[in-house]
Parts: structure tokens; C-alpha cells; sequence
């Protein structure tokens, strides 16, 4: 925290700014530090919390804009790329599904708190057409108060988080590795829990051009199509015969699914 502050106090509002826009468009760098540490340095009188707020509200709104554009003009490709980009692509995407579908825009005020869907909420808004002005009100009303918890944390919290800094300098390598290692375990773990995962979805897979070979030869499978019902709403289209029936309804056994006829299963 103690280099955090350092760099905020030698560039102030401007690093501020490209920071949360940086982690905002996706780069692989934390918010969350440097809002609380522009609030604890608001707290001690070197930047002006209002200023502070304002710019990192707008570099974030800024940020998903783009990513609601880019959803609402690309469309499945963009879900496609949030998919093969995610470490836990079907359950960040579906859940994010998942709560849009309960909670429509509203999803959109506590996105930024949760791990994985704040990246996906903006485009996948974008991708199931949203109201702009829908998904400005809602995502500026999320973005406020992710803001303003974070640095209102550190104003509130200034002298409590100097000590902390202090306390990690001393600590100094042993803490850094420990993070890295910590870290370096965590995605190591991630990867081989979804090489697995590949590896056994490999053995029960066709391609599409298998399928069309068991169709051209007269064969019936029945083929279900288990996108989630907003992923169907923003690309209809599927294969011809095909019975759209959500994971969701699948889960639950209905309808039943017959016993003496290959099924094959199919999503994004």
C-alpha cells in the first residue's frame, strides 16, 4: 500500500484515472488499492476526495460504455471471447445469466463487487439489447457506490492503513513472495481443475460435422439446445430440429429425456 500511495502522491489524479480505466477495459490490474488509497490520501489533505471520486467514476463508466457498445453491436462472438477468457468460463458467464435473468438491471448495481461477473456484466447488457439509458442509470448507480466504498474506506481509515503500509514495507520480500506464490498456486490450480475438465468433456464430444454425417445417414438423434434462455433471446437461430430446453429446465427433468435415443447437447 505504501508504493501505492507513493506513486498517487508523485502523479496524482491522472494515474488515478487511467488506472481504473485500465482495470475497468479488463488489463489484469486491481482497482480497488488505488481507490482506497486516493481516499487515504484525501484523508490527510494531498487530493481532493470529490475530484478523486468524480474521475474514477468516470474512467469506469467510460470503460463499460465501451464494453456495452462492443456486446450491442458484436453480439455471440463478444460471449464467445468472454467465455475462452474467463478461467471459469460457464460458471462466470451463466451465473452472470443467471442474474440478469432474476434481477434484470439491477444486477448491475452490485457487479463490481463480485469476482468474475464485473467483467461481463457490461457487454453481456449490451448483448441482450438494454436500454442505454437503462444501463447508464443502473451501472452509474453501481459504479457510485463501488467508488465510494472503496475510497470512502480509505478516507475514513487513512491513519489505520499508513500503519498497515508500514507494517508490509518491513515485512518486504517475504510478503511479496508469499502474494506471488500465493497467487502463482491459486491459477496453477485453476488451469489444471480446467484441463481436466476439457479432457473429459473430449471423450463424450462430436463435431458438427460429425452430426451432420449421423442426420445425412438417416440417423435421429435428439439434439437439445441448453443455452441459457437470454443467450437463445440475443441468437435464435440453432439447428434445424433442434429442442431448446435451458439447463436450467434440463436440471429439474423436464420433459424427460428419452432412454433408447442418442442425445446430444449443445451450447455457446
Amino acid at each position: 500500500m505504501n508504493e501505492v500511495i507513493q506513486f498517487l502522491l508523485r502523479h496524482g489524479y491522472t494515474v488515478l484515472f487511467i488506472w481504473v480505466l485500465g482495470g475497468q477495459i479488463g488489463l489484469p490490474i486491481p482497482a480497488a488499492p488505488f481507490l482506497l488509497a486516493a481516499g487515504a490520501l484525501a484523508g490527510e489533505g494531498q487530493l481532493n476526495l470529490a475530484i478523486a471520486f468524480a474521475l474514477a467514476v468516470i474512467a469506469s463508466l467510460l470503460s463499460d460504455i465501451l464494453w456495452y457498445q462492443i456486446g450491442r453491436h458484436r453480439g455471440g462472438p463478444v460471449l464467445s471471447l468472454l467465455c475462452r477468457i474467463s478461467f471459469n468460463p460457464d460458471s462466470c458467464v451463466r451465473r452472470t445469466l443467471d442474474i440478469f435473468s432474476r434481477h434484470g438491471a439491477r444486477a448491475l448495481l452490485v457487479a463490481k463487487f463480485i469476482p468474475g461477473i464485473n467483467s461481463v456484466a457490461a457487454p453481456l447488457a449490451g448483448i441482450f439489447h438494454m436500454h442505454l439509458l437503462r444501463f447508464l442509470l443502473f451501472d452509474g448507480l453501481g459504479t457510485c457506490f463501488w467508488v465510494g466504498l472503496f475510497a470512502g474506506l480509505g478516507y475514513l481509515f487513512s491513519d489505520q492503513l499508513e500503519q498497515v503500509a508500514d507494517y508490509a514495507l518491513r515485512l518486504g520480500t517475504f510478503l511479496l513472495l508469499a502474494l506471488v506464490g500465493s497467487l502463482a498456486a491459486y491459477f496453477v490450480w485453476k488451469y489444471a481443475q480446467r484441463r481436466r475438465f476439457l479432457r473429459h468433456l473430449r471423450i463424450a464430444r462430436i463435431t458438427p460435422e460429425e452430426l451432420k454425417s449421423k442426420l445425412d445417414a438417416g440417423e435421429d438423434p435428439m439434439i437439445l439446445d441448453v443455452r441459457h434462455s437470454l443467450e437463445f433471446k440475443a441468437d435464435p437461430q440453432t439447428i434445424p430440429g433442434a429442442l431448446f430446453l435451458p439447463l436450467e429446465q434440463l436440471e429439474k427433468g423436464y420433459p424427460p429425456i428419452p432412454r433408447d435415443r442418442e442425445v446430444i447437447l449443445f451450447c455457446n
